[in-house]
């Protein structure tokens, strides 16, 4: 039995993407404790018989003061639980985390990377500025004996390995967090005009404006077709839409607003079919999820998309940031009933083949293994 400790700097990321693989990892013998900053998701830890201990970490913030306080306080934490492996999840806490580790002495570390990030998908010059100084930091950190970095697509492995920021023999491939092939099952077409639901934080790099464009185009020319966003902005984040820009969507006539919904097996039921139109992904849960209940998927053909939304199998694809592709593909989507058929059932097929939680559950308690016998 290994003593496992995560570190996200969100409770609400943590209970919505990796709770289930701590709960599998506890029951497979291990002792989990979760670190996060406390808010109303942390309540569901416990309950689910994990251990939780609440940490002060801001992770939009740019103070490096305020960052030195956390990189501090994570060191003080690590030798008081003296943990045998450390799963970070993001890019502060692969970072600050990383070097609490390294100070405090931790004999393993996992570092879970969900994509590139803002950083690196945004051409903003702020983002450019910053990116050789995250480059160098994970150079520094993530290569040394004991750590592994976990990608969840191929063509971000070959990115980071082409930089020369990670080592290959420092990379594990291990797609997304799983899905719950129960709780995602197929159920019948609702009746009624054909919804199509964008699931996702509401940042312009999800493809929402396209989203938006598209909806307007296929609403002038008629077509008959309900259109949704679910989620809410993320006004930390330089990427996010604005609340009032969602209003004037709605106002307008051109999508529906669900808002943030904790109940996505509800919301995909209800659904003909789910579009993502990112500009990159680690492997998005929401097209996993989707798939797994037998819905087609609309997305764009990037990094992280293109895992699951294979076009002609289960998915039609289009090119990122371009509104007249996504249109095409929508209309085909809402207007055939035989093509959204056919494609969500071999969604669900290829979750259950290869996206499984429990085909992700093996492939990480085999990661912590080794790296615990490498630092035995």
């Amino acid at each position: 039995m290994a003593r496992v400790l995560f570190l996200v700097a969100n409770d609400w990321y943590f209970w919505c993407h990796r709770m289930s693989l701590a709960v599998g990892i506890q029951k497979a013998g291990h002792e989990v404790t979760v670190v996060t900053p406390e808010g109303e998701y942390t309540k569901h830890f416990e309950a689910a018989g994990l251990r939780y201990l609440p940490i002060a970490m801001n992770r939009q913030g740019r103070n490096p003061l305020q960052d030195l306080g956390t990189v501090a306080r994570l060191v003080k934490l690590y030798r008081n639980e003296r943990p045998d492996l450390t799963h970070h999840v993001a890019i502060k806490p692969i970072i600050y985390g990383s070097m609490a580790a390294k100070a405090a002495g931790v004999r393993a570390v996992v570092n879970a990377m969900p994509g590139m990030g803002y950083v690196f998908l945004n051409k903003e010059l702020l983002s450019r500025m910053i990116r050789p100084g995250v480059k160098l930091s994970y150079r520094m950190l993530l290569n040394r004996p004991g750590s592994c970095t976990i990608l969840q697509n191929p063509d971000d492995v070959e990115t980071w390995v082409k930089w020369r920021v990670m080592r290959r023999d420092r990379i594990q491939l291990i797609r997304g967090a799983g899905v719950d092939t129960r709780a995602f099952a197929p159920t019948p077409e609702p009746e009624g005009p054909p919804l199509v639901v964008l699931p996702a934080r509401l940042l312009r790099d999800k493809g929402v404006l396209e989203f938006v464009e598209a909806a307007r185009r296929l609403k002038a020319k008629g077509v008959q077709a309900r259109f949704a966003l679910v989620g809410e902005g993320d006004y930390g984040n330089p990427a996010s839409v604005t609340a009032d820009e969602v209003a004037g969507w709605v106002a307008e006539g051109v999508v529906e607003s669900f808002g943030w919904r904790d109940d996505m097996a509800t919301v995909i039921r209800e659904a003909h079919a789910v579009c993502l139109p990112s500009y990159g992904e680690g492997l998005p849960k929401a097209l996993l999820e989707a798939a797994s209940s037998g819905r087609p998927l609309v997305a764009t053909d990037v990094p992280g998309c293109r895992e699951i939304a294979r076009n002609g199998e289960n998915a039609l694809t289009v090119p990122p940031r371009d509104a007249s592709a996504l249109t095409a593909a929508l209309e085909r989507i809402v207007t055939d009933p035989s093509l959204r058929a056919r494609l969500g059932a071999r969604g669900r097929e290829m979750v259950l083949a290869e996206f499984s939680q429990e085909t992700v559950l093996a492939q990480t308690l085999a990661l912590y293994d080794r790296l615990l016998r490498e630092r035995r």
